[in-house]
């Protein structure tokens, strides 16, 4: 009898720590709002990111990007007046994926800001439907498909994209996979500086610079700025070669971490690319200011003229791309960098 309620207690004692367990494993819930063009995605009751994709910023995009203490690590501007954010750029939204030069036509740079006697250089993507919105414990799935569209609506490529949206101890990881096939006759991605996979951040990630330049004022207004200060703005980038700081921009690899401080919560952006990938391993367009981009077709400008990858589809064909982006609260070194990339190269 001893013996048995020792075995009693002891199974009781592992059913409580299990329960335990997974009690505590985080909770996903994405909540689709169509009439606000967004689906939230949200970790036990707070939000984490949103996929919006309102027709004036020209793309499906993931914003806001929050840390686990509720810190904001996306750029406002220019979908919110932040006092202190830089007003350039109003085509870097959130987190994002299009490229410079398709078929002539540039998908990364359009935005409101354009001329209306220059838009027709400009294309556009439209969000085309939610196909699958899974919450779950530990991680969830988002499951979309958009059109990339030249200046008269005519479908140039069909896009299906899913976001893997997973939560580990200290640490939350998003995974872009965005299959895109060809409904005209021929698709050329002619190679360009201005792409793929990127986050545009928040000014305490940025590098500090003392270049002037234009922040939003306290009055939602753009003013010109002399002398920066950057008392809060703590960025460093670090490249899986060991190069640090802005010189990591036009370099190759196959992950880049940003990092930095905000209201005393440590925080790490990490991009890897997936060995599947066109132009793999990566250059990065990553500058000081805040554009943070993984450029797998792009390389001729890095590389000096040395590379060139002019890539093309035929009718129906398609090609994938995969990108990794973790938010850790705490600075990864390159080791446990290594081990996530590892990982993520054998999906």
């Amino acid at each position: 009898m001893k013996y048995k309620a020792i075995m009693l207690l002891a199974a009781f004692s592992s059913s409580v720590l299990l329960i335990s367990q997974c009690s505590s494993e985080p909770v996903f819930d994405l909540k689709v709002y169509e009439a606000e063009k967004k689906v939230d995605v949200m970790i036990d009751g707070k939000l984490f990111t949103s996929y919006i994709y309102p027709d004036e910023i020209k793309k499906p995009v993931l914003w806001p990007l929050m840390s686990p203490a509720g810190n904001m690590l996306t750029r406002s501007f220019p979908l919110e007046n932040k006092v202190g954010d830089r007003a350039d750029h109003p085509h870097h939204v959130g987190v994002w994926l299009n490229y410079g030069d398709v078929n002539g036509l540039d998908f990364w740079n359009n935005s409101e800001a354009i001329a209306p006697e220059k838009r027709d250089g400009y294309g556009t993507i439209f969000h085309r439907s939610i196909e699958k919105a899974e919450s779950g414990k530990g991680s969830a799935l988002l499951e979309t498909r958009a059109a990339w569209e030249s200046p008269d609506h005519i479908i140039m490529l069909e896009e299906q994209s899913t976001f893997s949206f997973i939560a580990l101890e200290n640490m939350r990881i998003i995974d872009r996979t965005t299959t895109l096939k060809a409904v005209i006759d021929e698709i050329n991605f002619t190679d360009n500086k201005e792409g793929m996979f990127a986050i545009r951040v928040a000014r305490e990630l940025e590098l500090p610079t003392e270049k002037p330049t234009n922040l939003v004022d306290s009055h939602g207004n753009v003013t010109r700025v002399e002398l920066m200060d950057n008392t809060l703005v703590k960025g460093d980038y670090r490249s899986a070669e060991g190069i640090e700081g802005k010189e990591v921009w036009g370099t190759r690899c196959r992950w880049m971490k940003l990092a930095s401080e905000i209201n005393g919560e440590q925080v790490a952006l990490v991009i890897i690319d997936h060995p599947s990938n066109v132009g793999y391993p990566t250059y990065w367009h990553a500058r000081d200011y805040g554009l943070f981009a993984s450029n797998t077709l792009g390389q001729k400008i890095f590389s000096e003229g040395e590379n060139e990858l002019n890539f093309s589809l035929k009718k129906g064909e398609s090609v994938t791309f995969k990108y990794r982006l973790v938010v850790a609260t705490e600075n990864l070194n390159d080791q446990q960098i290594n081990q996530l990339a590892d990982k993520y190269a054998s999906k």
